[in-house]
């Protein structure tokens, strides 16, 4: 738990040296992406939310906190699944490469690793030489996780 409230101390400081605020709702919210194991539906937050703090929230307001976590870059919503998780990196201080997600499509759960800058300079090269332009360039791949290729074994 102490490294949660480490954690949570950091996203608070970070907010506000941004000009932000992580208000208690925030908080509940990023708590429950750190302590899940996978990604989250705003659904799923919701619920935890109310089994945790007893606290009961819209869905508006869940998208709204969400939104709010992910333009801070405590968070990452993931395309793919429509779910959430807490960055990997949320107590650094510095820049980090391009994200890319391994999403398991046995268990749901994620693993962020960063993209190097080359094969990123080759992605945008191959995407302007078609005629798009990458507006996002964060990278969502479905996989099967080890833990669950053991299980069928």
């Amino acid at each position: 738990m102490r490294n949660l409230e480490q954690v949570l101390a950091h996203a608070e400081n970070y907010c506000e040296n941004n000009g932000s605020r992580l208000t208690i709702k925030r908080k509940q919210v990023l708590t429950g992406l750190l302590i899940s194991d996978k990604a989250l539906s705003a659904y799923e937050l919701i619920d935890f939310c109310k089994g945790e703090f007893g606290e009961t929230l819209q869905p508006m307001s869940m998208y709204r906190i969400l939104d709010f976590l992910n333009n801070q870059d405590l968070v990452h919503k993931l395309n793919l699944a429509n779910k959430y998780v807490a960055c990997e990196h949320i107590n650094c201080n510095h820049e980090h490469l391009v994200s890319q997600f391994l999403i398991c499509v046995e268990c749901q759960s994620v693993k962020e690793i960063n993209i190097s800058k080359t094969v990123m300079t080759e992605l945008q090269r191959n995407v302007l030489q078609v005629g798009f332009h990458l507006v996002r360039p964060q990278l969502e791949m479905n996989c099967i996780c080890d833990a669950c290729i053991t299980s069928q074994a």
